[in-house]
């Protein structure tokens, strides 16, 4: 199976990465990366100073990471004297570098990062909106590198972001950032967890995530997208490319599961690709255009059916909203006048046997 990916000229072996955050700060997790079978390496985000990050500022449940981080603790100087140039002078594949937030930052930063980066991706959660085409331009000024302008989800307009971007000379997008601001308690400790004001990601904002990418994609047929937020296996790299990303980025579930989980994803991809009838990660970039895209029809109103793979596990008897289901001798009845066509049993059967519900 082909995983390539050919974008802007650079060659990605395959579409995943890591992330900017903890898991790529500093030297020795940067030539981890660098080693790893990822398609590309990428720079935790670097500003001017180091933050001042309180701690503890990382808690994960099986499902989603809560942090109150920032960007990067280094001061840019140990990035731009000490990190980076060994990074290059190794370098194995394309290489991302996260920065960020003021205009001011990046008149100084882009130029002594330029020699480094294959691309950028410029981080705007602290960002105001207003502030956006100034900052875009101060970073296009200075280099001739692609630039990924990275999107908040806590943005409303998230289609006005990108044209504005786009129009002040950026390349493409990134998207999602971290989703918040939140709060989580913890009832052990009787407090807050880390602190009031906390972030989230993880495969619980994966549907944030792909709406995003889709429709963007959809106001945007021709710019690159890198997607982040969600992906935790296989499968998920192939739905993100599949709504409409070109490459994607991982972080979560790596803090989650441990970050072998990058090598596991991308030895599994060319399974993945043969289980849902594809030849290449490129092929699914091509048949988006005339699948994932089409006008929808929403009037559909078919009822459940089964075939012979059914169990008779009463799952789907259990979850019907409508108590439409119910169990014969040897299989599942439907009252037709009760169904709602709302496709639950469908999805949640956990041996694919209902059919023709959902599209």
């Amino acid at each position: 199976m082909n995983l390539s990916v050919n974008i802007l000229g650079l060659k990605f072996e395959n579409p995943l990465g890591p992330a900017a955050g903890p898991i790529v700060e500093g030297l020795e997790n940067m030539q981890f990366f660098n080693n790893n079978t990822c398609g590309y390496n990428v720079a935790k985000t670097i500003s001017v100073e180091g933050a001042i990050v309180p701690k503890p500022c990382i808690a994960g449940t099986t499902n989603a990471i809560y942090n109150c981080e920032l960007w990067s603790e280094h001061h840019s100087d140990i990035w731009i004297n000490d990190i980076l140039p060994i990074i290059h002078k190794e370098k194995k594949k394309p290489i991302v570098i996260s920065a960020g937030y003021k205009e001011e930052d990046f008149r100084y930063l882009i130029p002594k990062l330029d020699l480094f980066a294959d691309m950028f991706e410029i981080s705007t959660h602290y960002v105001s909106e207003d502030l956006l085409p100034g900052i875009v331009r101060s970073i296009r000024e200075n280099t001739e590198k692609p630039i990924f302008m990275k999107l908040s989800p806590h943005i409303d307009d998230f289609l006005g972001f990108v044209k504005t971007v786009i129009d002040a000379g950026a390349t493409g997008i990134v998207a999602i950032n971290s989703l918040g601001p939140g709060t989580a308690i913890d009832l052990k400790a009787r407090s807050v967890l880390l602190a009031e004001q906390i972030w989230m990601s993880g495969p619980s904002i994966k549907p944030i995530a792909l709406h995003r990418i889709y429709n963007i994609r959809k106001a945007f047929p021709d710019i690159p997208i890198i997607g982040v937020g969600g992906i935790g296996k296989a499968e998920d790299v192939l739905e993100f490319i599949l709504a409409g990303a070109d490459l994607v980025q991982m972080l979560s579930s790596a803090l989650i599961k441990g970050r072998g989980l990058y090598d596991k994803i991308i030895k599994d991809l060319p399974k993945a690709l043969e289980k849902y009838g594809f030849s290449s990660i490129e092929e699914i970039r091509q048949v988006r255009k005339t699948t994932i895209f089409k006008d929808i029809d929403t009037a559909v109103d078919n009822h459940p059916s089964f075939n012979e793979k059914c169990t008779m596990c009463m799952l789907c008897v259990k979850i019907c909203p409508a108590g439409a289901l119910s169990a014969a001798e040897k299989s599942i009845v439907v009252d037709k006048e009760k169904c709602i066509h709302c496709g639950l049993c469908e999805s949640r059967c956990p041996v694919d046997a209902i059919y023709g519900v959902l599209r």
